[in-house]
């Protein structure tokens, strides 16, 4: 069972496998914000898009001040999958439906922006995290001779048309297989596209922040929450950005690089957020293929390799995505993995990592990169859907750009207060219907009683007299009682066995066992409701 701290280097119990060569321990730590201070700009988040967006200001000569409300890298960036990739999520036939070519072609040319800037900011900065640019495989999700497979194959050829006409280099291939896919399933046939990359993000991230801090118009303050950005003035605006400790943070401009903005609605409503599963299984070094692959299942597995020691790489599996708070079977999500890999690729070994993390789909298959809706100086990053890593780097140089008054030919297409299209009309209303019944949870109880909670988990009490209580059991059976009312819009919040933190299945706010605030939109912590609780947090908090 992980401590308390262990939820303000990372936003869940298990750890990833970016851990394995690259401990908690190795990374810097960085003094909290104890004054106020005055700056250009102030980036709140230290993940890939608050380093990116760093990096591209402080090349132009912008002071910066970087606030992070845990340590640094706590949130999504270092719970990834690893891969850099310009083949989106929703694939381009569908984005040309929602939003036409021209946005297509932007989504293409931007993400090989994203991917190259990363080799070059590895080799000029010096930082050794694996990038090497590989070839991408799409598969079908059935074996040959089914029909279905047909059918998907004919989607491959189309699909691989319409990437030439954006660009990429792509084809079909009739028969292709992984080399090393020694397993009896055959899904041979693929969409096969070179130009993408893989990398250990949090090499990256870490190597870019050493380079910043080294510089002298930046600074960086952790375990400082960021509770409140607000624009202030008339004609000359001002950022305030406050911290939960009253310090305030005066600037030109903000940017929430925090996976979601820090707020109640807007473009809160316009995302739906899923959790995703990952496994690093042992292979050994060369016996298969490294590239990244990924089948046609919604949602889709995909698969990709990072080093693991002399004798053995680590294959990344994941997928099985679900809605946030909406899932409590997440043993059985790791061993669909697992049974996936081991039934293509016999010579897999031990799994050594499982993890969850969190991703946010945005309604028109685009991450919204700008400044926010209803504002002039603030600026978020959010919706990256299975694109965060390049999204974030991305990030760094349209707000960079949009801030030093640079026009970029993206922008328009990624721009935050854009309205989405009429065709995407039933699904959001689809998916407000869904948010609205979660709030039936508000007379739902995980249990009846304190005595059914186990040592080392949790659940919802819901007393028919008081309001729900979210209530965690100590693995010494103390018990920790907190309000159940998500802070962020008074969801009720879910139990989660698999990473022992509060979910909100309403808009994806997440919190620790010890009611510590780990993922948005949400700006604070649970509330204590007893002095069991109270204790519990602050110790989460000042661990």
């Amino acid at each position: 069972m992980a401590s308390h701290s262990h939820f303000l280097d990372t936003s869940g119990e298990n750890d990833s496998v970016w851990v394995h060569l690259e401990p908690y321990s190795k990374r810097p730590r960085y003094k909290s914000l104890t004054k106020d201070l005055t700056t250009d700009v102030c980036v709140v988040g230290s993940g890939i898009a608050g380093v990116s967006v760093a990096y591209e200001l402080i090349m132009r000569q912008k002071n910066v001040v970087m606030l992070e409300a845990r340590e640094i890298l706590s949130g999504e960036s270092g719970r990834t999958s690893g891969h850099l990739t310009s083949d989106i999520d929703s694939g381009f036939t569908e984005l040309v439906s929602k939003r036409g070519k021209d946005a297509a072609q932007v989504a293409v040319d931007s993400h090989t922006y994203a991917i190259n800037q990363v080799g070059e900011i590895s080799k000029k900065l010096g930082i050794d995290c694996e990038y090497r640019q590989l070839p991408g495989y799409d598969i079908s999700q059935y074996e040959r001779g089914q029909k279905e497979h047909d059918e998907e194959v004919q989607e491959f050829k189309e699909e691989a048309q319409l990437m030439r006409e954006l660009g990429m280099s792509a084809e079909y291939k009739e028969g292709f297989a992984v080399r090393g896919w020694d397993g009896k399933v055959d899904q041979r046939d693929a969409l096969v596209y070179t130009g993408q990359a893989t990398f250990h993000p949090t090499k990256y991230i870490l190597g870019v922040l050493k380079w910043l801090t080294e510089q002298p118009n930046f600074q960086c303050y952790t375990r400082t929450r960021v509770i409140s950005v607000e624009e202030k003035g008339i004609l000359n605006k001002e950022v305030k950005v406050r911290t939960e400790g009253g310090q305030t943070v005066t600037c030109n401009d903000a940017v929430e690089a925090t996976c979601i903005p820090l707020q109640k609605l807007s473009v809160i409503a316009q995302l739906v957020y899923y959790r995703t599963y990952c496994i690093a299984i042992r292979v050994p070094k060369g016996s298969i293929e490294d590239c990244l692959l990924y089948d046609s299942m919604d949602p889709y597995h995909y698969v990709r390799f990072t080093a693991c020691d002399d004798k053995d790489d680590y294959l990344i599996m994941g997928g099985n995505d679900h809605l946030v708070g909406q899932e409590d079977e997440q043993n059985e999500r790791y061993k669909e993995l697992e049974d996936w890999v081991r039934a293509r690729f016999t010579q897999a070994g031990t799994v050594d990592y499982k993890w969850s993390g969190q991703i946010l789909e945005p309604v028109d298959y685009t991450a919204y990169i700008g400044k926010n809706q209803g504002n002039s100086h603030i600026y978020i990053s959010t919706g990256d859907f299975g694109n965060g890593l390049t999204h974030g780097v991305l990030a760094g140089r349209l707000i960079a750009d949009e801030i030093t008054g640079v026009s970029n030919p993206w922008s328009k297409t990624y721009n935050p207060k854009r309205i989405p299209p009429l065709s995407k009309m039933p699904d959001m209303i689809s998916h407000d219907l869904e948010i609205n019944t979660q709030y039936k949870r508000l007379l739902h109880a995980d249990v009846k009683d304190i005595e059914d909670i186990q040592p080392g988990s949790g659940g919802i009490l819901n007393p028919t007299t008081k309001k729900p209580m979210a209530v965690y059991k100590d693995e010494g059976g103390n018990v920790h009682k907190f309000s159940a009312l998500c802070p962020h819009m008074k969801g009720v919040v879910c139990w989660n066995p698999d990473e022992k933190s509060w979910d909100c299945p309403v808009h994806g706010s997440r919190f620790g066992k010890d009611g510590l605030q780990i993922m948005g939109p949400a700006s604070g912590n649970m509330a204590p409701a007893d002095e069991a609780a109270e204790k519990l947090l602050k110790g989460g908090v000042a661990a």
